[in-house]
């Protein structure tokens, strides 16, 4: 095999190599190893430059950990460095000295004569360069070491912005996780602590019943289990336990008593089994609209009951969650809270519809799922 060939192999091993990593970190220490590769260097360095113009990050190969420490601080792009940096093109030289614009090396510096420079940028923008010196088995680097150099400096650009959109894309889903959580915590675990400190407050009209208070702190103590273990699942991205422990008639039923124990509000319940059995792919989102609904007619309503229904007609399913109450305004309530966002968002999420109406005869809330 010549030379060429074994230099195109060497190339298309890298750029192979590359395009495999997505931490930028290591990437951009395997882009030095392999631009050495490629030319035959004793020594290499990629320089990043900085927001500044000058060098934000130096990274080496072929110097032990033990020559960095001795060289010292690390450069900053004076010099021959400086040069690619001003002009971002490549640049070879037979002896580093020789150049009047070199300024020599600091002390326990290795001595290095011939040097090859190349820039690599990402998306027109000069990322940083290529610094290779002292060709081995030969007096000074060629042509075809600085062809190599810089198509692997174009593959390297790629890589490097795949490394960064990979970056940015967990970035997004961190932030999306977090929006997650707080929606979740919202809708449920507050919502959960809210309906049972009702309960307990409930729970002093019946202090002189020893029977009445056990109930009530029995009961207490499993919703506070059952909120434990439900915070534990949403930080785990697991689906909430209501609906994975149960149907979603029984568990619509269940919220109802949930909110209405300790409440003066009476909560009717009718759910048609057809539409429970059409919704139990989606259950822990239908109950996360009803808890988020109850919750907010308990709280804000004013009235003494609440109807909550389940339907099926026409291909479609419908939530409904009526009060007696007093009403208020929907549009100076849009941005008061997580409320009404999370009802239509969740709405959205199952390709439904939500439609909030409120006056002085009460308000309702009516989910709209298509089968």
């Amino acid at each position: 095999m010549s030379n060429a060939e074994r230099r195109q192999k060497a190339l298309v091993s890298a750029g192979l190599a590359l395009a495999s990593e997505l931490s930028l970190p290591a990437l951009l220490q395997r882009i030095v190893e392999l631009a050495r590769e490629v030319s035959g260097a004793r020594y290499g360095a990629l320089g990043v430059l900085g927001s500044d113009g000058f060098l934000s990050d130096f990274l080496t190969d072929g110097i032990t950990p033990e020559q960095r420490s001795e060289i010292g601080n690390l450069p900053h792009g004076g010099g021959i460095l400086g040069v690619l940096i001003r002009d971002a093109k490549p640049l070879r030289l037979a002896r580093i000295s020789d150049d009047p614009r070199s300024v020599g090396f600091p002390p326990n510096h290795p001595p290095m004569t011939s040097f090859l420079g190349v820039p690599v940028a990402v998306r027109g923008s000069v990322f940083g360069n290529l610094y290779l010196t002292e060709k081995q088995g030969a007096p000074e680097f060629d042509q075809d070491d600085e062809e190599a150099v810089v198509t692997l400096a174009a593959q390297a650009a790629v890589a490097i912005e795949n490394a960064r959109l990979h970056a940015e894309v967990r970035r997004l889903a961190v932030v999306d996780e977090r929006e997650r959580i707080a929606k979740e915590l919202h809708d449920d675990i507050i919502q959960s602590l809210f309906a049972e400190g009702m309960a307990l407050q409930a729970a002093r009209a019946v202090v002189d019943d020893p029977n009445a208070i056990d109930a009530r702190l029995g009961h207490a103590v499993d919703n506070i289990d059952r909120v434990i273990r439900d915070l534990r699942n949403y930080v785990f991205g697991l689906r909430p336990g209501a609906a994975a422990d149960t149907h979603l008639d029984v568990a619509l039923r269940d919220l109802a008593s949930e909110f209405a124990e300790g409440s003066a509000v009476a909560i009717s319940v009718d759910v048609e089994p057809i539409a429970a059995s059409l919704l139990a792919g989606v259950a822990p989102d239908v109950i996360q609209l009803a808890r988020e609904a109850l919750s907010n007619a308990v709280r804000h309503s004013g009235g003494d009951r609440i109807v909550l229904s389940l339907r099926h007609g026409e291909g479609r399913s419908m939530l409904r969650i009526e009060d007696n109450g007093k009403g208020f305004d929907i549009e100076g309530s849009r941005s008061s809270g997580h409320g009404l966002g999370n009802l239509v968002a969740r709405a959205t999420d199952l390709e439904g519809s939500c439609s909030i109406e409120s006056d002085e005869r009460g308000t309702r809330v009516v989910v709209t799922i298509p089968d």
